[in-house]
């Protein structure tokens, strides 16, 4: 759900809406006889809807919860949104359009970036927007979602071509917040803006060109390493390039150490059940813990043979709860998702934000709070 009811009296860009003043959807250009017919048209609706209410009631009051909007065109003229709560919409002379205002997310998976050293690079990111104008994003844009996607694609690749391999790979999050900027910017007359954009780097398809400071020392694909994001490839990526640069110094030929395939050695065993994964979880519970997240999931799990089985954690009030079955009273977040979905995103090997947004995983509720998993997931890959 957005955090807040955009604002309705934001001034509409005359290239958006040349017939629409800037602040009360009124048509400058309509004549006097215009304005009178219409006036006449809707008197006699007026009219005819109460004198058949309450059977006409059915029809043209509508519902609107406090997370949506109703555009309404009037006789093809748009009008100030309506709702929350109960909405008259006339007949015969109103057409009207739902927007929701909650919170949307995409992923765009995986393109090649030629970077500024020549340098190639796979590159994609998880982008989160919401709707602010829900009469801009109506009237401006035919499909938003198509329009979106491809523009956050086109904003990304452009602004990467002017980056280094070495600036993308370690200033991502800053890359990130200035692709909010970008796209926000060629998206603002939408009546939509973005709120987080992550990006998600893959593997080194060529190396860059050497530079006047010398050849850039990068680390080889590692297997397992290109599906990796967030802090872990950041670190990942950062021990391998610290140990090749002291390595470059000693001797001339480079020797890569495959991190990932040490540490899953060191591992003893992992769960392969959502029973042995909730016994781990229960080790973990802790009053810091309940603090850090503050809120009750549920778990409805699909089964290799197709049953389904509940499972919930409370992490909302004292040391924290887990076990098999439903919650006593109404969760925060409700989660769906496979049981070998849900191991490999509790062994960190399919995050939570990946699996939301490509289908794995379905969500009812709060997806920021959804995501407030991650912290229990850190604690479990510990």
């Amino acid at each position: 759900m957005a955090s807040h009811s955009p604002d309705t009296t934001k001034d509409f860009p005359l290239t958006t809406c040349p017939m629409c003043l800037t602040t009360d959807f009124t048509d400058t250009t309509q004549g006097w006889l215009s304005w009178f017919c219409n006036l006449i048209v809707i008197f006699l609706v007026y009219i005819c809807t109460f004198v058949t209410f309450p059977i006409s009631g059915w029809f043209v009051l509508k519902t609107v919860p406090n997370y949506q909007r109703i555009v309404v065109f009037r006789l093809g003229r748009v009008c100030p949104p309506k709702g929350p709560g109960i909405v008259l919409v006339l007949p015969l002379i109103d057409q009207w359009q739902r927007v929701d205002l909650r919170t949307r997310a995409f992923n765009i998976p995986p393109c090649q970036v030629t970077t500024r050293d020549d340098g190639l690079l796979l590159v994609g990111a998880d982008i989160q927007f919401r709707i602010w104008n829900p009469v801009m994003s109506v009237i401006s844009v035919q499909d938003l979602n198509a329009s979106t996607r491809m523009t956050a694609q086109n904003a990304l690749t452009h602004s990467l071509a002017k980056k280094t391999v070495r600036e993308i790979q370690t200033e991502r999050v800053k890359l990130g917040e200035y692709l909010v900027m970008d796209i926000n910017e060629l998206t603002r007359h939408w009546g939509l803006e973005v709120d987080r954009v992550e990006l998600t780097l893959g593997s080194l398809l060529k190396a860059p060109d050497e530079g006047p400071s010398g050849p850039l020392i990068m680390p080889p694909s590692v297997p397992g390493l290109e599906g990796l994001t967030g802090p872990i490839q950041q670190l990942a990526m950062h021990f391998l390039g610290h140990s090749s640069s002291l390595q470059h110094q000693q001797e001339d030929s480079i020797t890569f150490t495959d991190e990932l395939s040490s540490a899953s050695q060191a591992v003893v065993a992992k769960p392969g059940s959502a029973e042995e994964l909730l016994g781990g979880v229960k080790l973990l519970l802790s009053e810091s813990l309940v603090r850090q997240v503050g809120a009750c999931f549920q778990f409805d799990i699909i089964l290799e043979d197709g049953q389904h089985q509940s499972y919930y954690v409370d992490l909302s009030q004292g040391a924290g709860e887990a076990g098999a079955g439903s919650l006593c009273r109404e969760p925060d977040v409700t989660l769906s998702m496979s049981e070998s979905d849900l191991l490999a995103m509790f062994q960190g090997e399919l995050r939570p934000f990946a699996a939301y947004t490509c289908g794995r995983l379905k969500i009812q509720g709060d997806i920021k709070t959804a995501m407030k998993l991650e912290e229990l997931i850190k604690l479990l890959k510990k």
